[in-house]
Parts: structure tokens; C-alpha cells; sequence
């Protein structure tokens, strides 16, 4: 790959083509000057005087080639070799009617659970693009959002259309854990991670949380569990049976102690988000303890290329003062 150096010396060519204008605006220096240019005019009429009108270009490639030599160009070889630990790492997400709730805050303004959770975890995917992540979303059942991949954009886009809304409603956290570990049980990456955020307490699904921890374990899964929302009363705006919207007051559910349970069997943590920072420190948290490893190997060289550049340059201002000298120069 050719690079330069110093590229922005290369802003100098832009000058170029306005000296050209300015020296045609200007016209040539006169030689002899006649009272009568018929003569003058005769003589250019001439195909030996036509023949050295090229040599006025000479000093302006001249310059242009001593210009892309001062940028120093650089012809570039390297060779890096990266290897990574893999970390496969499933994201459970609740999308139940209660993750509606306007208890966190962005700038100033009430958002909902559901969004607060969709950009920190959209934050989160793009710190990681050397491990492969997959997601579910779970209500009364889970449901796969993407499968594990290292196409994180696909996932970001498939992330953006997780909604409350799409799965009936209920919280099956123990059916939203096994349907990650069943993601995760025949994947060969050297860690197994999943990251569940709910904001309840298990209350459907055919797996109970405890059943599902302790395949987890088995499995060799790590899991990471979050507990969103204040404690105590939180609004959440409901739809009546006339269409009308209203914000009512409900009663904070989560089930600290069952995800403490779940996350202390699989040798995870369990965290408690009460606010948009502490849900983007957590996850940052996170992030550092399942940090992926890499060692660099980085070879690399850089071929000077400025003598392509210059020489050429220094052979053109040889030949136009030579020239001059012959049938070609200039009178006095």
C-alpha cells in the first residue's frame, strides 16, 4: 500500500494550475521589443519557433514531481497475525408490558425501560466485535432475535426492532435462560456467557429458574443477571377500554433473590439497575470481566519512494537548462 508521509504537502499541486493561469494571464516576458509586431508576428508563424512552446510546461512538472517527492511517498508491507480468545455470549432480554415503565431518564426525560436497555446494549455489542453474541427476547415465552454471529451490524438492526408488544405477555425467566444455554451447549468457544435482564419475577414458562441455573452450570455457562427498575413505585402508561392513555403507579416485582441464586450457581454476578447509569456501568462492568484476550503479531516495512519522484524531477530542470542552450533558447 502506498502512503505518504508528509500528504500534506500534496495541498502545494492545488497552486499549480494557478501559477498556469496567472503566467498566461501575464503572457511571456518579451525578448526584443518592436515598434511594429507584423514582423514579431511572422517570425512566430515559424515551425521552429512553435517547436520549444512544449518547454514551457518543463518547470511546472518539474515542481509538481519535487512537490509529490517533499510528501514523501511510501510504498508499505506488513503482515499482522491476531489471535483471540473466543467468547460466545448469549443476550436475554424481558419484553414483558412492565419494561414500558418511564422510571429511567435520558437527558432529563422519562424513557422507558425497554429503550434505556436497547442503547446500552447496542453500546455494548459494538465494544465487543471479536466475539460472537446472539439474543432472545422473553415474555410469557422466549423468542430468538438473532443467533450467535459476528455480524454485529445484522444484529444492532435486529435489536432495533425488539418491542414490547411482540410475544403475549409474562416473565419466563427460567424459559428465557434455557432457550441461551440451548444456544450455547454444542458452540466451541473456550467461554460461555449469558446476560439476562428482566424487571419481574418468573411467573410462566415450563422452566423454573432454578431448573435452568442448574443446567447452565452443567453446561459450563456463566450467567450474568440484572434486576431493572427503582424500587418501590414506577409509572407506566396503560391503554383503558375507551383507547385512552393514562399513567399508572406499579408496584416493583423484581425477584433480586432468585436472580442472586441464578447468577451465584453459574459463578456469575447479579446487579441491581435503578437508573440509566448504573445499567450503562454495569454492563461496562461486565464487559471488562468477559473481556476477550489478544495477541499481536505485527510485522512491517516502508520502501522510500521519493526517488521516483525526484529524480525524474532532476532530469527535467537538466534537460529544459539544456535546451535553452541550443535552437531552442531564448534571446536576451
Amino acid at each position: 500500500m502506498i502512503r505518504f508521509l508528509y500528504p500534506q504537502v500534496l495541498w502545494l499541486l492545488a497552486l499549480l494550475p494557478l501559477l498556469l493561469l496567472w503566467r498566461g494571464r501575464r503572457g511571456p516576458v518579451a525578448a526584443v521589443e518592436y515598434s511594429n509586431a507584423d514582423l514579431a508576428r511572422q517570425v512566430a508563424r515559424e515551425t521552429r519557433s512553435r517547436a520549444g512552446r512544449w518547454l514551457v510546461a518543463l518547470p511546472l512538472a518539474v515542481l509538481a514531481l519535487l512537490i509529490i517527492g517533499l510528501a514523501r511517498p511510501q510504498l508499505g508491507r506488513s503482515n499482522a497475525t491476531v489471535q483471540a480468545s473466543g467468547i460466545d455470549l448469549m443476550l436475554a432480554v424481558d419484553v414483558s408490558g412492565s419494561m414500558q415503565s418511564l422510571d429511567f431518564k435520558v437527558d432529563g426525560q422519562p424513557v422507558s425501560r425497554v429503550d434505556v436497555v436497547k442503547s446500552v446494549v447496542g453500546k455494548f455489542i459494538e465494544a465487543r466485535p471479536d466475539d460472537r453474541i446472539g439474543m432472545i427476547e422473553f415474555a410469557h415465552s422466549p423468542y430468538l432475535v438473532c443467533p450467535l454471529t459476528l455480524d454485529h451490524d445484522w444484529l444492532l438492526r435486529n435489536l432495533d426492532r425488539v418491542q414490547i408488544g411482540s410475544i403475549d405477555d409474562g416473565t419466563a425467566i427460567g424459559s428465557g435462560i434455557a432457550a441461551c444455554v440451548n444456544r450455547l451447549r454444542d458452540q466451541p468457544g473456550k467461554s460461555k456467557v449469558v446476560v439476562l435482564l428482566t424487571d419481574g419475577q418468573n411467573n410462566c414458562g415450563s422452566v423454573s429458574p432454578v431448573m435452568a441455573a442448574e443446567a447452565a452450570k452443567a453446561l459450563g455457562v456463566k450467567v450474568y443477571t440484572i434486576g431493572a427498575g427503582v424500587r418501590g413505585e414506577a409509572p407506566m402508561p396503560v391503554t383503558d377500554s375507551d383507547g385512552n392513555k393514562r399513567i399508572v403507579m406499579i408496584q416493583a416485582d423484581v425477584d433480586e433473590g432468585a436472580l442472586q441464586q441464578i447468577a451465584t450457581e453459574t459463578g456469575g454476578k447479579f446487579y441491581r439497575a435503578t437508573d440509566t447509569d448504573s445499567l450503562e456501568k454495569i454492563y461496562a462492568e461486565i464487559n471488562q470481566l468477559e473481556k476477550t484476550t489478544h495477541t499481536l503479531k505485527r510485522f512491517e516495512s516502508q520502501r522510500e519512494l521519493f526517488p521516483w519522484a525526484v529524480v525524474p524531477a532532476l532530469g527535467l530542470l537538466g534537460m529544459s537548462i539544456g535546451l535553452a542552450q541550443t535552437r531552442f533558447r531564448r534571446l536576451p
